[in-house]
């Protein structure tokens, strides 16, 4: 599995290129802006896209959707819960005053338990719910895209609109029982790993809570 990342947009939003180095089929995991780009990056390792994963429907995350499926109509992945968030982007970029490009309606649901592939390689659906409530993250061959529940050293922000500490605080728990070597993508900042996280991570230390209004 190669996994190549871009990071896009004015919030900085980490998206991730999965590619089977077998077959060369791919994934996009978490398009979020900067369309364009993420096109070229898919057609210089000619890469044959099947599908987009969404770990979570906030804006950064979401908009470059719509040119990436100007390009291949590929099925998109969303939770259900996440849905409300979707369709209020363009809205919602409003109020943000950033650039932003409604996407197509998903078609494909995510669930927990659910399993999804790319090549040879199958991921685990996990529902991890807290930053949104139909956040998940994508879990299988000793990696987690994990979106933004969990980052290096910092745990999603709780202030938003349809975001619950106390479930993030029980998503973090799940995060924590993986095994310690498993690499985790987040949707912002560096590479991390589980083991690395339960050693500094103040949120996994016991060091802090997660309050109402986490913000990162």
């Amino acid at each position: 599995m190669i996994v190549s990342s871009f990071t896009v947009g004015p919030f900085e939003e980490n998206s991730y290129l999965l590619v089977d180095d077998a077959s060369h089929a791919a994934v996009l995991i978490d398009p979020g802006d900067e369309g364009a780009r993420i096109v070229r990056e898919v057609r210089a390792v000619r890469a044959k896209l099947e599908a987009i994963w969404l770990t979570h429907a906030h804006i950064d995350h979401i908009g470059g959707i719509a040119a990436v499926l100007r390009e291949w109509p590929v099925p998109v992945h969303l939770h259900p819960l996440d849905r409300v968030l979707y369709d209020a982007g363009a809205s919602i970029a409003a109020e943000y005053e950033v650039s932003f490009e409604q996407p197509p309606a998903p078609d494909r649901q995510l669930a927990e338990g659910g399993v999804v592939q790319v090549g040879g390689a199958r991921f685990d659906v996990l529902h991890l719910p807290g930053h949104s409530p139909g956040h998940v993250a994508f879990h299988g061959a000793g990696l987690l895209f994990g979106g933004d529940v969990l980052f290096a050293g910092s745990v999603g922000r709780t202030d938003l609109p349809f975001s619950d500490p106390s479930q993030l605080e029980r998503s973090l728990s799940r995060l924590a029982m993986l095994p310690p070597e498993t690499q985790v993508y987040a949707g912002h900042g560096p590479t991390t790993s589980i083991g690395a996280e339960l050693r500094t991570n103040p949120f996994l230390t016991g060091a802090a809570r997660i309050a109402g209004g986490l913000r990162r």
